[in-house]
């Protein structure tokens, strides 16, 4: 096999562990789940961190999450267009919700993959204040701020740790939407949202 083929691998068998186990996982699991000797671990990664590392900057890719944004229909209200990256989001980030923590552990002595893992944070807040910026106009908040508030109520609302007893974990993503837009105000039932954010 390529180095190339085995380090892909070696980072497939690896993410479901993490996502079971963290950062506890052992490479001898490693080795088991990709059907390979422990040794040939170290052959392509200097050390269980590195491999743990690369992982992540797998399970947390961007590029695949921006190209879909990309793809949303900018000429449908904003609304519509905001539920409909909030449900892409939400989707990405619940099958790494066990993962949201590890790269804090992991960046603590690696200054390249600390800043790899925010600009991907970056990107993917350029990515969804594309979305918005047709209707920046219309907010009080430029689309790039807007972007990043959309992505801190997404995180609260997956990740249990950034709030007691889950708060806030049962919003869905017509609320997340709301909440963004509308506020934090109850508005009577026969009241709909302002239509020009529709």
């Amino acid at each position: 096999m390529a180095p190339q083929d085995r380090r892909a691998a070696l980072i497939a068998a690896t993410l479901p562990l993490m996502r079971e186990c963290g950062t506890a996982v052992s490479t001898r699991q490693i080795a088991e789940a990709a059907g390979v000797a422990e040794g040939t671990i170290f052959g392509v990664f200097p050390d269980k961190a590195s491999l743990l590392r690369a992982a992540l900057m797998s399970a947390f890719d961007p590029q695949p999450v921006v190209d879909a944004l990309a793809a949303i229909d900018l000429r449908g209200g904003l609304r519509a267009r905001l539920r409909e990256a909030v449900t892409m989001l939400r989707t990405g980030m619940s099958a790494n919700a066990n993962l949201i923590a590890a790269p804090r552990e992991l960046m603590a002595d690696d200054a390249e993959f600390r800043e790899r893992m925010m600009d991907g944070r970056r990107h993917l807040a350029a990515g969804i204040a594309l979305l918005v910026k047709p209707d920046r106009d219309r907010l009080r908040r430029s689309p790039e701020a807007t972007a990043q508030l959309l992505l801190m109520l997404i995180t609260v609302s997956v990740d249990r740790s950034f709030c007691q007893a889950g708060e806030f974990g049962d919003m869905d993503d017509e609320e997340i939407v709301s909440v963004l837009l509308d506020g934090l105000l109850v508005r009577p039932s026969s009241t709909p949202p302002t239509e020009s954010l529709r």
